[in-house]
């Protein structure tokens, strides 16, 4: 098991870096993907084309954990698996409210999380099931 201290061992990653670096969303229709994570995100994806594969990345600030909707080969949605927690900003239900408007699906409204702030679950248009994470 890990260790409580700053570093567990040598060579081992200190706290003060994210274990997580990098996701990858799979989707099916990336126009329709792009569109539904536009909307719902308040961002503007650029799509790009590498032989069979096609991404779309999130924007992030150097150094932040980033992402990308991905379609192409061995790309399957899935609605089970692991779950990543999109960042909703200040306001979970307006990022919400977005969901169904888009194309998607609520699955669990806005839910307290204690001290760690609210979440809510959704199914995006490609049937990924995703979650928002706001502190208010």
């Amino acid at each position: 098991m890990g260790s409580t201290g700053k570093q567990a061992a040598q060579g081992s990653m200190p706290i003060e870096d994210s274990v997580i670096r990098w996701f990858e969303i799979p989707v099916l229709d990336m126009a329709r993907a792009v569109a539904f994570y536009n909307q719902v995100c308040s961002v503007t994806l650029e799509v790009t084309e590498n032989g069979d594969h096609a991404m779309a990345f999130f924007p992030h600030a150097t150094g932040n954990v980033g992402g990308a909707l991905v379609a192409g080969p061995g790309c399957t949605p899935s609605g089970s698996g692991t779950l990543i927690y999109l960042n909703a900003g200040e306001d979970l239900l307006k990022a919400l409210s977005c969901v169904e408007e888009a194309g998607g699906r609520v699955v669990l409204g806005k839910t307290v999380l204690g001290d760690a702030g609210y979440f809510a679950l959704f199914i995006d248009t490609e049937g990924n099931k995703l979650a928002l994470h706001s502190s208010t």
